[in-house]
């Protein structure tokens, strides 16, 4: 694994695989950088896949104080630490963080996957207080459960397949924190950027999700909007064929027009 470090000293771990140009992939708020291994196979041969461990989990370390602006600024120190023009693929909170880069880092291309914003209304929400409330008076499992039920629209998050062995339940605290961030952001009436976006949402995905991504959709000067069939929120994991087919045909549209 190899280390950037960020401004407020943290140590932000990240894993390279593949041959191409550099797309950075952020994860959402109750994953890790593994969540984005189903993609390895089908991505590879197109690109170098960045994939770090957002703060506080996995390789990379953390800090006392948080906020959206210190993942800003790790996104910032591994994009410098790449070699070659990046793109980068931000899922859910992660979507959040990329698109909040999205003015200052450089990047080539911006895919987001049902970023974590909140619109219209939807603005408002106490998800986090519920959470926090939640873990205090049922424990662990109990709040990362609603957090799969409201924040990514999984109505029975314990039919998983990936419940409980595969959860990450030791990130609660994680995921707690990053809900407030998304409670906190105001998504701007007016966005200037002018870098190809792709914008990407799961037919079944969670209303509050899709109403954001469409919204996102109209204030982007240059997006596209693709809706992936029979597919929710975690998407990356369960259907990697689809989503691999939306980004080569996004990097062929764009490259023809270079």
């Amino acid at each position: 694994m190899q280390t950037v470090t960020s401004t407020d000293g943290t140590r932000i771990g990240y894993e390279t695989f593949g041959d191409g140009p550099p797309l950075v992939c952020l994860h959402g708020s109750s994953e890790t950088r593994h969540a984005w291994y189903p993609l390895r196979p089908l991505l590879e041969d197109d690109f170098t896949l960045v994939v770090p461990d957002r703060r506080g989990r996995g390789g990379s370390g953390d800090a006392d104080q948080y906020g959206l602006e210190r993942e800003v600024d790790d996104l910032r120190a591994i994009v410098d630490d790449l070699e070659g023009d990046a793109s980068v693929f931000g899922h859910s909170f992660g979507g959040l963080v990329a698109l909040a880069a999205a003015g200052d880092v450089p990047m080539e291309r911006l895919v987001l996957y049902e970023p974590s914003l909140l619109v219209g209304d939807h603005r408002g929400d106490d998800l986090s207080d519920r959470l926090q409330e939640r873990f205090a008076a049922d424990g662990r499992e109990a709040a990362m459960k609603r957090f799969y039920r409201d924040g990514a629209g999984i109505p029975a998050p314990e039919e998983l397949p990936i419940w409980p062995d595969e959860v990450n339940f030791d990130l609660l605290e994680t995921v707690i924190r990053e809900t407030a961030a998304v409670e906190a952001y105001d998504l701007p009436a007016e966005i200037e950027l002018e870098r190809p976006t792709l914008l990407l949402t799961g037919e079944r995905g969670p209303p509050h999700l899709r109403e954001a991504v469409r919204t996102l959709d109209d204030r982007l000067p240059r997006s596209r909007l693709a809706e992936l069939e029979g597919v929710g929120h975690v998407g990356v994991k369960t259907a990697p064929e689809q989503v691999a087919a939306e980004l080569r045909a996004f990097r062929k549209e764009h490259a023809s027009k270079a």
